[in-house]
């Protein structure tokens, strides 16, 4: 889910374009609507990108791909996950991927874009948004990803101990992360299925007073020694909505090429680690499935 993305397209048309147009042009490509388990999916047109989609799931902004460009990421979340599967081993080396949360599929298409030969799971519960997707959005034949319609909890326990290079939890219902996916129990099975020294990156949505986000770094520190945090100066202030990310591992994370990209971002963020991060959480407790509640709900204005 991208709050305030670094695009919005209001242009109507879809993948499959009409035959003719004016002086025998194509006619732009129409939106594609469709109900899915998780509520009204539409793949909406890139009006400056031919084969460029944003995908929304009840008017929340879930994904921008462009299939002539998939490693060109617009959504600025998007872009700040892309770093951390650029900096997760050696420029274009294959990683093993777990992407939790399928979307438009965008960040498992960058990944086989920039890391050719890597082997990547999508596990997406929603079946029916997975085939919208697929058929529209084709993924390239080449491309090894394997999408599982399942839970994320329960595609996590499919997976052996160390089978993780690297795993992106982008999981939203609607606009909503659900509880279960927030708690030390999920980050446990999470820290199970990487390797010793694989990353875990999380996009997380939150606002004023920030409880939420101030809650998941607590609860990652549990299981994780090495934490960093990127979001737009305006949500670390508490100012307002929006996505900050999440990155952790059991080894030092590259903090300081990290913060460097970010910051060259088109949409500039913030990085902080180690002891300011500890400091922001003001004490927060942990949470654990008993406690876990799912994220807030954004404010109307934040998808305007």
């Amino acid at each position: 889910m991208a709050a305030r993305s670094g695009t919005k397209n209001t242009a109507k048309g879809g993948p499959k374009a009409a035959q003719g147009g004016r002086r025998g042009r194509p006619a732009a490509p129409e939106a594609v609507v469709e109900a899915v388990d998780g509520g009204l999916a539409e793949l909406i047109p890139d009006r400056d990108r031919p084969h460029g989609w944003t995908l929304l799931l009840d008017g929340a902004p879930q994904s921008h791909v462009d299939l002539d460009a998939p490693e060109r990421l617009t959504f600025e979340y998007q872009r700040r996950l892309g770093h951390v599967i650029d900096l997760a081993g050696e420029p274009g080396r294959p990683l093993q991927v777990l992407h939790l949360g399928g979307g438009a599929l965008t960040l498992a298409r960058y990944t086989a874009a920039t890391r050719p030969r890597s082997t990547q799971q999508v596990v997406e519960v929603d079946a029916a948004l997975v085939g919208l997707v697929r058929r529209e959005l084709p993924l390239d034949p080449q491309a090894r990803i394997r999408v599982r319609a399942l839970d994320a909890r329960e595609g996590l326990a499919k997976l052996p101990d160390g089978w993780a290079d690297l795993v992106v939890a982008d999981v939203f219902s609607g606009a909503r992360t659900p509880a279960h996916l927030t708690s030390a129990e999920f980050l446990g099975e999470v820290r199970r299925v990487l390797r010793p020294g694989g990353i875990y990156a999380a996009n997380l949505a939150d606002g004023p007073p920030l409880a939420h986000l101030r809650g998941q770094i607590a609860t990652a520190a549990q299981l994780f020694p090495e934490l960093a945090l990127a979001a737009d100066p305006t949500v670390w202030r508490g100012k307002r909505f929006g996505n900050a990310v999440l990155v952790a591992s059991d080894v030092p994370l590259p903090v300081a090429e990290f913060t460097r990209r970010i910051a060259g971002d088109p949409h500039p963020g913030r990085v902080e680690h180690g002891r300011a991060l500890a400091d922001f959480t003001g004490g927060a407790a942990p949470v654990t499935d008993a406690t876990a509640k799912p994220s807030p709900v954004p404010p109307p204005a934040v998808f305007r």
